[in-house]
């Protein structure tokens, strides 16, 4: 566990030097989620590499304050420059991804490819943000977690895996309320298609056939909007392959990797 101080906030970090020289491997979670959603990717990745992982401002336990997606991107960009990393290959999920897109348009000296899992340049409408939004400023996250675990995960999931899906309602519901509100006004007003699609790098993208928050043809749209990426679906996930299929996710990732050698 490592804390760093980035601006006005402390972020929550978890850095695994790996080899001197080898290029890193940076991941950024989930609007509602923290770092350790990864943890089954990693795993599964060579000991060698380095590999970064942070909680976004507002959750886990981080300090709260961003409130846009360039925001967050700052904050990443931050830690990576503290950690001495550059030329990653940056892997983000949902928000995540938008993070890893908005930072290889702005900070193409950190990024040299993309795995952008369950996401698109532009997440859902702006009514359908300030409906959630309201409604959580009513109620909480409480009442709506059930709902929203319904589009993390697949149907098998959710009825096979009961300990699981209870420890991942728990992390949804203690993220902070503010920390989540503002993220939420950070996918809302976040609009990246014209610099994504400007983007000239190796990327991979990944949906999930039972994914209900980016369904497969958002990313489809979102891999056909930028040059060359590749796509994959894996079958029988929701909107985090991450904890559904991690080997899935470790394969595709380190074939992109293994091709930017």
């Amino acid at each position: 566990m490592e804390f760093v101080r980035i601006g006005q906030r402390v972020l929550h970090v978890a850095f695994r030097p790996g080899r001197a020289g080898a290029r890193p491997v940076v991941f950024a979670n989930s609007l509602g989620t923290d770092l350790r959603i990864w943890d089954g990717v990693i795993a599964r990745l060579p000991a060698e590499l380095p590999v970064l992982c942070m909680d976004k401002s507002g959750h886990g336990l981080s300090d709260t304050g961003a409130s846009s997606i360039a925001d967050h991107a700052a904050d990443m960009a931050g830690v990576m420059d503290h950690c001495g990393l550059s030329g990653a290959l940056f892997c983000g999920v949902s928000m995540g991804g938008q993070i890893g897109q908005h930072m290889a348009a702005h900070r193409p000296d950190l990024i040299a490819g993309l795995i952008l899992s369950n996401t698109a340049a532009r997440i859902g409408t702006p009514e359908m943000w300030d409906t959630r939004i309201a409604a959580l400023e009513q109620g909480g996250i409480a009442p709506m977690a059930d709902a929203v675990l319904e589009r993390w995960f697949s149907p098998g999931f959710l009825s096979g895996q009961p300990a699981a899906v209870a420890g991942y309602r728990n992390m949804l519901v203690r993220t902070p309320l503010g920390g989540y509100v503002a993220a939420c006004r950070a996918v809302r007003d976040a609009d990246l298609t014209e610099s994504t699609r400007a983007l000239q790098l190796p990327v991979a993208c990944i949906a999930g056939s039972a994914d209900q928050a980016t369904p497969t043809d958002v990313v489809g749209g979102l891999a056909d909007l930028i040059d060359g990426a590749q796509f994959s679906e894996i079958a029988g996930v929701g909107h985090l392959p991450s904890i559904e299929a991690p080997e899935k996710v470790a394969e595709i990732l380190m074939a992109l990797y293994e091709g930017m050698m």
